[in-house]
């Protein structure tokens, strides 16, 4: 791995090129040289261990190299005059329109610092939620504001994105797509890869690839950004995106520390800084000039300008050209020289100067930067009479100049964008939930005004009837800072001890959506499978548009659905467990009718323990670190099938000895059923393993250690006898059934029970017809005990046939463990119903062909995980 950090600097005894200075050095100085790429400050310096170059990535031999002394950019004499990568502290001035990055808590695997280019480390390695963007926590506030464009913001209408290039951190294998050789590399931060296409290319050849990206593979798949609009004035990218913002990067910390150096100071930027104690720590030689100490200040900074333009002031508000800390016969010229000091907190401050050369951005990405000069006496609209013309736009009073300062850095990096005032029509979309269900409209408009001082006159407030079943309510507020305000005090809400949360939703317009395109609306449970549902969730921001996936820990599919309603065809992708599916089922039942693509083909990535539908499906028992894009693949070519669906009515009853009902007592219940449902001793193992998950569920993050209490709780039913024969009467399509003497009975929808046991098994019978998902029918099977469950799971017996019908009618005489999907209760006396639930579901199965190929893919670094391995098949 290269790290430029340990290099031993030369003093400069010949020069690769004309840039070599020959003015006299200081102590401690060295010569620098430059190349075509800009803010480079390379010297040569004598490498003490292995090393490769940034530009090429092939291994430096010698002992002698040439390292930017700014970004780390390590290169070869032979590539000096090749380097196109601009340096980390010009990197900004690239970037027309900045969009800020979304930072959290990066992964374990090897990646590079996009700012330094060191090796990300421990556990102070942050990453961009929403790119491939990776850096230290001290080194993000310097990261470059070039996140992806995901949507249209307010008055924006962008129809032709171009490739987004990002440097680095691309897996091993990746091809050129103009030389077709190898551009990756584990050792150094290189190679160039679009971030919505894919595509790879080196350093020096992205720059001939055609501007326009055409979203690569996924193209159909992908929530194209040009459909996707949010008023994001007053919230931030976590919010418009709905990312936990629990993972904030650090403040800046200690950085430059060099072994050969002598004296640290504390560096701060503006008063701003000082305030908040935010630092960098710059190493120097104990003998240095004052203007050297400015640079290297500068540098840690990533701010490119001279420095003759700026000084360092004491944090004692004293200058620096002070006498008790220069010596001013320290050199043959009789420049100063910076020796030790009384204080080592330092301000760094720009000198007061006449006039400044001012940028002018224009809000039309087409327009080039417009540079003009302004002095004490200049105003707007003198800059705005000097530059309209220039942009072919007619002098206006009102026009506009936008602009912030509140440090040394960002004046440095402060713009001015000009742009036509006019009154644009604010409209922010939240959605606020957790009220109580099932309340009449004038009840939740009551809620809304007593908790939160809606205010009518800026607020438009949407009821649908499937929104307020789920106890949620959609406002389309006309005023940001109204906005911002009911969006704040929602989080802070408390209604019938439940809180509230609030979304900002965005807009997709139907209109833009290219024709054929079928977005994929992703749902992705992180509390599945441990920590890989938050991979997940990480990994497919970054492949599709963030605004097309949802985490179901914020409101639940509710959002993602109503988000979609007005999307005439599209496909889910559910990541996480059968109960996780069956949630997202019972959410779309509800809402069906309200939304433009009413029977949405659904997938699934299995995260969850058992993952039975998962396995019928051929989506794999479980998820084991498969390539996320080729699993998109998957899901592009998967098959449609149709799934039967069951309602099943516990209408509970007070029961006689002889078993007759005998009045209410509780009010009836409907749930749906995709998988199975069981009574007895399958549901009563289910629900001491669903106690002992809440007694401590942090340690139920596996499938190994969930399967083993599983075993548990089943030996501790070895000793058991039940007569649930005796307990229960079944009637099967109208008619009653006999049965034999079991302690369990179950009733399937698919052909898979119990993490994959076939349990009505493979052997053909005249009386019985061969199981499927869609075929109306229901497989009652029995078990007669823990003994008979295990021989089952192990593929040793299979359970007893006993039935197939589209009705069940059960009696229950007792109360009775039941459980639905996994899910289980205490189930009182009474009846049990189970019938069809209205239209079948579109699911989505693996296509066989796609498994055998499935290592084939061309972009198969485009994502973090590793090389795929077959999903359990």
């Amino acid at each position: 791995m290269a790290d430029s950090g340990r290099v031993k600097h030369d003093s400069p005894s010949s020069s690769p090129g004309p840039g070599r200075k020959k003015a006299q050095q200081s102590p401690g100085s060295k010569a620098r040289y430059s190349v075509n790429a800009p803010g480079h400050c390379f010297r040569k310096v004598t490498l003490t261990k292995p090393t490769f170059c940034h530009h090429c990535s092939d291994f430096i031999w010698g002992i002698v190299g040439f390292v930017c002394e700014v970004c780390n950019f390590m290169s070869h004499e032979k590539c000096l005059k090749q380097v196109r990568t601009v340096c980390s502290c010009m990197a900004p001035t690239q970037v027309q329109v900045p969009v800020a990055h979304c930072f959290g808590p990066a992964s374990q695997k090897k990646r590079f610092c996009c700012v330094c280019r060191k090796h990300l480390e421990g556990s102070s390695a942050l990453r961009c939620e929403v790119c491939e963007l990776h850096v230290h926590s001290d080194c993000a506030p310097f990261s470059v504001s070039d996140c992806r464009f995901c949507h249209q913001d307010g008055g924006q209408d962008i129809d032709t994105y171009q490739h987004h290039w990002r440097e680095g951190n691309m897996s091993s294998g990746a091809r050129c797509e103009v030389c077709r050789r190898t551009c990756s590399s584990s050792d150094v931060l290189a190679g160039m890869r679009c971030e919505w296409c894919g595509i790879t290319a080196h350093a020096s050849c992205y720059i001939i690839i055609p501007p326009e990206c055409s979203m690569g593979r996924l193209q159909n798949m992908i929530l194209h950004p040009s459909c996707v609009r949010i008023c994001s004035r007053n919230f931030s990218k976590m919010h418009c995106y709905r990312i936990s913002e629990n993972s904030q990067h650090s403040e800046m910390g200690n950085a430059w520390t060099r072994s050969d150096c002598k004296q640290t100071l504390k560096v701060f930027d503006g008063d701003d800084a000082a305030k908040r104690n935010q630092f960098r720590l710059v190493s120097i030689p104990r003998i240095i000039k004052n203007e050297e100490v400015v640079e290297a200040s500068l540098r840690a900074f990533y701010i490119s300008d001279e420095p003759q333009d700026y000084e360092l002031q004491s944090y004692s508000q004293q200058g620096l050209f002070t006498d008790d800390i220069i010596n001013r016969n320290g050199t043959p010229d009789n420049k100063p020289i910076f020796k030790d000091t009384v204080s080592d907190s330092w301000v760094l401050r720009s000198k007061p100067k006449e006039t400044e050369v001012v940028k002018i951005y224009s809000s039309s990405r087409k327009v080039e930067v417009t540079s003009v000069t302004a002095g004490k006496s200049s105003t707007v609209d003198s800059i705005l009479k000097e530059v309209l013309p220039r942009i072919e736009k007619q002098v206006v009073s009102n026009s506009e100049l936008v602009t912030f300062q509140t440090s040394l850095r960002q004046m440095n990096q402060t713009r001015f964008y000009i742009e036509e005032s006019r009154n644009r029509v604010a409209q922010v979309n939240l959605l606020l939930g957790g009220f109580p269900t099932q309340l009449e409209k004038e009840e939740y408009t009551h809620l809304l005004s007593e908790h939160l001082s809606v205010k009518s006159e800026s607020v438009c407030v949407h009821m649908m009837s499937a929104l307020l079943f789920s106890g949620a309510v959609v406002l389309q507020i006309s005023c940001f800072s109204e906005a911002e305000r009911v969006y704040m005090l929602a989080k802070d809400t408390t209604i019938s001890s439940k809180q509230l949360y609030s979304l900002v939703i965005p807009e997709i317009m139907q209109s833009k959506l290219a024709k054929g395109s079928c977005p994929l609306l992703v749902f992705v449970n992180p509390k599945s499978g441990g920590l890989k549902g938050r991979e997940i969730l990480y990994s497919f921001r970054k492949l599709l548009n963030p605004h097309q996936v949802f985490e179901l820990t914020s409101g639940g599919p509710l959002p993602g659905l109503h988000t979609f309603r007005d999307v005439p065809h599209f496909r889910i992708l559910v990541c996480g467990g059968d109960g996780t599916v069956g949630w997202v089922l019972g959410v779309l039942e509800s809402i069906r009718h309200k939304i433009a693509c009413p029977e949405p083909a659904i997938s699934i990535i299995p995260l969850g323990t058992g993952n039975d539908l998962a396995r019928v499906l051929r989506w794999g028992a479980g998820y084991s670190g498969e390539d996320p894009y080729n699993i998109l693949l998957s899901v592009d070519e998967a098959e449609e099938v149709q799934m039967d669906r069951w309602t099943i009515l516990l209408d509970a009853q007070e029961m006689t000895e002889d078993g007759k009902e005998n009045g209410f007592l509780e009010p009836p219940k409907i749930v749906h059923m995709n998988n199975y449902f069981g009574l007895g001793i399958d549901a009563e193992l289910s629900l001491d393993f669903h106690h002992a998950r809440e007694e401590d569920p942090d340690k139920f993050n596996s499938r190994f250690h969930n399967k083993g209490v599983y075993v548990k709780v089943g030996l501790q039913k070895l000793s058991h006898t039940r007569n649930l024969h005796k307990d229960i009467r079944l009637q099967v399509d109208k008619q009653d059934v006999e049965l034999r003497s079991i302690e369990g009975l179950i009733f399937l929808n698919i052909p898979s029970w119990g993490s994959g046991a076939d349990l009505w098994g493979s052997d053909s019978e005249s009386r019985f017809g061969r199981p499927r998902i869609d075929d109306g029918m229901l497989e009652v099977v029995g078990v007669t005990g823990v003994v008979h469950m295990g021989q089952v799971q192990s593929g040793m017996r299979s359970g007893i046939r006993i039935a197939q019908g589209s009705y069940i009618r059960i009696t229950v005489n007792k109360p009775i463990p039941v459980q639905v999907d996994g899910e289980p209760w205490i189930q009182s006396p009474g009846q049990i119903i189970i019938s069809a639930a209205g239209p079948k579901v579109r699911m989505l199965r693996k296509s066989k062909t796609k498994q055998k190929k499935q290592s084939g893919s061309l972009k198969e670094g485009r994502s973090e995980s590793p090389a795929p391995s077959d999903g359990g098949q």
